[in-house]
């Protein structure tokens, strides 16, 4: 296909401000599956119970964290925009605001990680795993106030597309977690060897510090001193926390779709045995590592797109975010060939066990196959959270996972007995079907943002 030398020169400009964007994310994300590797790697030197706790106790609370997390993710696009039109008074408004936010959600969240116990003995999980699953679960409710409330700070600062901060601070993390983990998790110092309750200690101490630092540094930087971010006590705001909510509940519908998604199948996998879950972890773990750069490029594309379209230019944000979608499946094309050639080494780094090890090195293979749609629908996401358009996104995505994906996972693998890699088969579907359902959305909303900007244009001449 031949394109054209102008579409070229227009896609390094769009790149290379996204990489400008994304790389101090990209350090950030692969930081923080960074804490998820120290866990299964610490979890995995004590034992294969401790690592299908951890895996499990993830799964758990992941459902209910993605929540928190995706509705907090409409922060960026509400500040980009802000931000692009030159009305920096609403970003320190917003960021105030989502503080609040956070901590309202933060309660029925904490609710509901409490009912761990018999959600997985309803489930099935095997017997050996559930007590490393709870205390593990029970243990992280303490650090996910901090979590929530460090995202509304983060979020902020990405918003204006000061990213920095967010990588220094994931930096302090990771390396409290590696420490605590060393401790808490194998055994140091004098302390006892606490198992996944370890893993769990040590993230939670992660979680204070990033919140911590991330704090001090936008009180102290002159970069924020515009926005005047805590210049002033703020009560709740209906009217601004639902502006919030109405675009963050669709992009938490959308991200509790497909985390819930693996969560759920992370669950099913706890009924096929220990060894099967600790290799589901190692290759799961592996999967977010990779998908770390494209979450990166999806944030990125957000905040791109929603300052050109802030400033009154949806063509631009319309050619940014596509920028952004070739940027996410370039990646991830890569990333499945590494795969494929480094499939037999990849499980060594997490475990000695070799029925685990092989295991864990043919689901690797099914990793590769959904790394290329999985990167594509991330890409599409941002673009379209770009343009603020959440309610349809989280409509498809709730029928791709949740229609297609879901029923074929338990179908192939409970049913008909195909196991684990039945179970990825599914979820390999479901990210192909949402990859081509947000591809065809944001072209449809994209290409009708430039309509009426070009209509209002041709009318106020």
């Amino acid at each position: 296909m031949f394109v054209s030398r102008n579409t070229l020169a227009r896609f390094e400009i769009d790149a290379r401000a996204i990489l400008r964007l994304a790389g101090p994310l990209v350090v950030n994300n692969l930081v923080l599956a960074g804490m998820g590797v120290a866990n299964t790697m610490a979890a995995g030197r004590v034992g294969p119970e401790a690592l299908s706790g951890v895996a499990v106790g993830v799964s758990y609370y992941q459902i209910f964290w993605l929540l928190g997390l995706g509705i907090l993710m409409s922060l960026p696009p509400l500040v980009a925009h802000a931000y692009g039109a030159g009305q920096d008074h609403d970003v320190g408004h917003r960021m105030r605001q989502g503080l609040w936010l956070s901590q309202m959600i933060a309660l029925p969240v904490l609710v509901a990680l409490l009912f761990v116990e018999p959600v997985l003995g309803w489930f099935g999980t095997d017997a050996r795993t559930i007590p490393h699953a709870v205390t593990y679960v029970q243990t992280l409710c303490l650090g996910l106030p901090a979590m929530l409330a460090y995202l509304a700070h983060r979020y902020t600062t990405e918003g204006i597309g000061w990213t920095r901060p967010i990588m220094f601070t994931a930096a302090l993390g990771l390396a409290v977690n590696v420490a605590g983990n060393w401790v808490f998790t194998l055994g140091n110092l004098g302390v006892p060897a606490l198992g996944a309750r370890g893993c769990a200690i040590a993230t939670v101490m992660a979680q204070w510090s990033m919140l911590i630092a991330m704090h001090v540094y936008l009180r102290r930087h002159p970069v924020y001193r515009p926005f005047a971010l805590f210049s002033r006590f703020e009560w709740p705001q209906r009217s601004t926390l639902r502006d919030i909510l109405a675009l963050g509940i669709p992009i938490g519908g959308s991200v509790v779709s497909e985390g819930a998604l693996f969560a759920v199948a992370g669950l099913l996998m706890s009924t096929l045995g220990t060894e099967i879950v600790a290799a589901h972890q190692i290759a799961l773990t592996w999967g977010a590592i990779m998908f770390m750069v494209p979450l990166a490029f999806h944030s990125a594309t957000t905040v791109h797109v929603g300052h050109k379209v802030g400033a009154g230019d949806p063509a631009a944000g319309r050619f940014a975010g596509w920028s952004g979608i070739v940027m996410c499946g370039i990646f991830m094309s890569v990333s499945a060939v590494v795969i494929v050639v480094a499939n037999d080494f990849i499980p060594t780094v997490f475990t000695a066990d070799p029925d685990v090890r092989l295991l864990a090195a043919g689901l690797l293979l099914f990793v590769a196959l959904f790394h290329v749609p999985d990167g594509l629908q991330v890409g599409a996401a941002g673009a379209l959270r770009g343009f603020k358009d959440a309610r349809v996104p989280m409509a498809l995505n709730f029928t791709a996972y949740w229609i297609v994906g879901f029923p074929v996972a338990w179908w192939l693998g409970i049913h008909e007995h195909h196991g684990p890699q039945g179970i990825w088969m599914g979820l390999i579907l479901g990210l192909f079907t949402c990859a081509l359902l947000l591809g065809l959305r944001y072209r449809q909303v994209s290409d009708r943002a430039v309509g009426r900007h070009a209509a209002g244009t041709a009318v106020a001449g």
